[in-house]
């Protein structure tokens, strides 16, 4: 047999792994999912009492993880839908709605009837059609014990001119799954990959569907060439000359029992029509130039003014048997697609005040528009390192930039008004990953995201934008403390009472980082705490990071009966930094 013979018999053969795997974790998965309806079915029935529009100014939302922010496409606003936080003991997942008012700087909670049952790790695309429409697919809602999921496989859409929900129940459209991307192309909705697992199984997906805005209707894509490798948590977007292009994201494989293997994918491909026929699309590997980033999960994605992808933080974790490192980053990369090029995001600081004044500009009133200017401090940022040690003698390393609170009543030196220097300090969210993107009017927003302090889970709820027109400075619109957290700490019992997944296979993947972690395996599809794309919380951070760092992959959470209060002030220099 010749070698085209063999490679097509190879695929084939692929083909059916993994749909032998797709079945096996579907039937798993069924039991898990049966358990959970009677608890979804109360929350329906909660939400079945609303049977009008309420909205309610209120507070910025608590903290919380896998939400989607998305910008209104006709008014000055942006969207925050879902979401779920974890506490270390318990998990909380939400079908909440929040507008925040760019204009206003206010929040304000939406109630309204019917709407989707509580989920995270889903995906949110907004079109200009109809007085503006959300459209959002998939997700999982997991038990507060976090030990069992449930993966949608349901479509909804949020009329924003009439404030209505509507389920679209359309045949023929992906299974049920989470951390999976999704992007308006034309008049059609574009999804791509994502991950499905239940207690003892997971399993990752590479396939491509369509969904016609017009006539409501799913159909299977089967691209030509070879595409990606089955993952989550990955890049989407669609490019000026109309191709989509995907980059990264996370899977993880089983290699032995209790021993997984997380990958952070650094490869790139573009997904087009071809030769401009209808319905026929092909993939094409592409190696871009430039400056590209570090291999990484749990970063986050949006679209510039210019048509340029941006991606800001995530993780990168390096694994080995007795101890994980993770580095988390707050840096900005651009992806220029007319040049196939790779840019680094570098901000060009605030104007000097002595400037200002040689040019006999008035200093800004203290009540104007925070978005037009930075924060005010005198002191330069803070790195911490904080080597932690476990009690199986795991060690975690851990790196943060604090910025330093700025003393009341402190006077500004003659010397910081020099005219080549900064008129403050820098001004910038701190390194996460997993944060929510969302561009609106030329400006950056960026909500939330997580990072690990040792083996625990801290979730933020901080709000900045960036003026990408000018890329000075970073504006701080709302800050949070995430030393007023507190973490419930599982017992030594509850620990050694986990255990870890059975099967698996080995795979390779060229240009990719990936590593293996020996110890109790985290709930198949997660990974160590809050990595990877998308998806449901911590583990202990001993074991391997995959999908929320390995795509959710974060070590299993447990829910122990009687654990110790633990605030995370403790981990911070007093008082907590604020703008973490």
């Amino acid at each position: 047999m010749g070698k085209k013979g063999k490679k097509e018999k190879k695929g084939r053969g692929a083909e059916k792994t993994a749909a032998k795997m797709e079945k096996k974790v579907s039937k798993r998965s069924r039991k898990e999912e049966e358990d959970l309806e009677a608890l979804l079915a109360h929350f329906q029935a909660l939400d079945a009492t609303k049977t009008q529009v309420v909205e309610t100014p209120c507070p910025p939302p608590s903290p919380r993880l896998h939400a989607s922010l998305s910008a209104h496409p006709d008014k000055d606003e942006l969207i925050l839908f879902g979401g779920e936080y974890f506490n270390g003991q318990k998990t909380s997942v939400y079908n909440e709605l929040y507008t925040y008012s760019i204009r206003k700087d206010a929040w304000t909670k939406v109630e309204i009837p019917n709407p989707p049952p509580r989920r995270c790790a889903h995906q949110a695309v907004v079109v200009p059609r109809g007085g503006g429409q959300l459209w959002i697919f998939g997700g999982e809602f997991a038990s507060p014990d976090g030990e069992q999921f449930y993966h949608y496989r349901d479509l909804w859409v949020l009329h924003l001119a009439t404030k209505t929900w509507e389920q679209v129940r359309a045949t023929g459209g992906p299974s049920g799954r989470s951390g999976h991307r999704m992007v308006a192309w034309k008049r059609q909705l574009i999804l791509f990959g994502g991950f499905h697992e239940s207690t003892r199984d997971y399993i990752y997906y590479n396939d491509v569907y369509a969904f016609d805005l017009d006539t409501f209707t799913w159909s299977r894509l089967c691209p030509s060439g070879t595409g990606p490798t089955p993952r989550s948590g990955c890049q989407m977007s669609v490019t000026p000359q109309g191709s989509i292009v995907i980059y990264g994201g996370y899977s993880k494989q089983r290699v032995k029992k209790d021993v997984d293997r997380g990958t952070q994918h650094s490869d790139m491909f573009l997904l087009q029509p071809v030769d401009g026929r209808e319905g026929k699309w092909g993939w094409t590997r592409i190696n871009p130039a430039g400056a590209k980033p570090t291999p990484r999960s749990g970063f986050s994605v949006a679209v510039t003014p210019n048509h340029q992808t941006l991606l800001f933080g995530g993780v990168c974790d390096e694994e080995e048997e007795e101890s994980l490192e993770g580095d988390f980053l707050n840096d900005l990369h651009f992806y220029d697609a007319t040049r196939n090029r790779w840019l680094a995001g570098q901000l060009k600081g605030p104007k000097s005040e002595k400037r200002k004044r040689r040019r006999g500009r008035k200093a800004e009133p203290e009540g104007a528009d925070k978005q037009e200017r930075g924060g005010a401090g005198a002191q330069e940022p803070l790195e911490v390192v904080r080597e932690v040690v476990a009690e199986d003698g795991t060690v975690v390393t851990i790196k943060q930039v604090l910025a330093a609170p700025v003393p009341a009543g402190q006077p500004q030196s003659e010397e910081e008004d020099s005219p080549d220097e900064a008129s403050g300090p820098v001004v910038e969210p701190s390194p996460r990953s997993n944060a929510m993107l969302a561009v609106k009017h030329g400006r950056l927003y960026l909500y939330g995201g997580m990072f690990e302090a040792g083996d625990r889970q801290v979730t933020l709820s901080d709000l900045y934008c960036l003026d990408l027109h000018k890329m000075q400075e970073w504006t701080a619109l709302v800050e949070a403390d995430p030393g007023a957290q507190e973490w419930l700490e599982e017992t030594e019992s509850e620990e050694d009472s986990e255990e870890g997944a059975e099967g698996g296979s080995d795979d390779e993947d060229s240009g990719d980082s990936g590593g293996e972690a020996g110890g109790p395996a985290p709930g198949p599809g997660r990974a160590p705490a809050g990595r990877s794309g998308d998806c449901v919380g911590a583990r202990p951070a001993s074991q391997d990071s995959t999908n929320l760092a390995a795509a959710r992959e974060a070590p299993t959470r447990c829910c122990p009966t009687t654990q110790p209060c633990v605030h995370l002030a403790s981990l911070f220099p007093s008082p907590a930094p604020s703008g973490l």
